[in-house]
């Protein structure tokens, strides 16, 4: 009896390591250069990372994300500059063989419409909140074509992906994104990563913030992939973790 107990624990044990390899395989660099890299996260989920330098934090890691079907692609939020969407784009084109169709911008700050003339002048359809493309025009930044008020649906491949807005705090226009196959939630800079600060609050409603991500946590409540603006993807802890650290008292 013991000798089969004790085949069955190790059996047990190089599954579960077989199994937490397995895991990390998908979450890996996938391409990297001095101004871009990219992080597969999952079959059909990618994390895009380019770099804005900044007078308060220094060179700053931004993020967005690219959801994948058949031959298709939609990206969440440009990189910060144009020669950095540049390789997004080739790289989305060659290594994908996908074809871009749209970028969605998930508010008006430079790390998310920094790169868009690059989109623009591949001929690829861009989509914004109303309110980020009045704000963008407000302060002088890149402006989307395409505008939304509260939700948006678009297809890639055979799938849906949704762009919604669900209330105020980084901004008063952020919005976040979702790709139900994959249950992969773009948070853009509403959500944070874990043990991040509040971060620039130059345009935030701190008071709103928490309420608006429990929103976000209630209505999407199957997410396993949540991809934060800044730092490192994470799952429903990086929702929890928000929500607590702008939580008024």
């Amino acid at each position: 009896m013991k000798p089969i107990v004790g085949i069955l624990i190790s059996l047990f044990i190089f599954l579960s390591c077989h199994s937490q390899k397995s895991s990390l395989k998908k979450n890996k660099i996938v391409y990297q250069s001095e101004n871009l890299k990219i992080i597969r996260l999952s079959n059909h989920v990618y994390q895009h990372i380019s770099y804005l330098n900044t007078e308060s934090f220094g060179r700053v890691e931004c993020n967005g994300m690219i959801v994948k079907d058949k031959d298709e692609t939609i990206v969440f939020d440009t990189p910060v500059d144009d020669k950095s969407s540049s390789e997004l784009i080739f790289w989305i084109k060659d290594s994908l063989h996908s074809k871009i169709n749209a970028v969605i911008a998930t508010h008006f700050h430079d790390d998310c419409v920094g790169g868009l003339k690059e989109f623009d002048k591949n001929k690829i359809p861009s989509y914004a909140n109303n309110k980020t493309i009045e704000l963008t025009k407000i302060n002088g930044f890149n402006t989307p074509q395409n505008g939304f008020d509260s939700q948006l649906t678009l297809m890639v491949g055979n799938q849906h992906v949704y762009a919604e807005f669900l209330g105020e705090g980084h901004t008063r226009d952020n919005i976040i994104g979702y790709f139900p196959k994959e249950k992969a939630m773009f948070g853009g800079c509403l959500i944070k990563e874990m043990n991040a600060t509040k971060g620039y609050l130059g345009d935030a409603n701190v008071k709103d913030w928490s309420e608006t991500v429990a929103k976000v946590k209630t209505k999407f409540s199957d997410v396993r992939i949540v991809v934060p603006g800044h730092g490192n993807a994470g799952g429903t802890e990086l929702l929890d973790y928000t929500i607590q650290l702008f939580k008024q008292e």
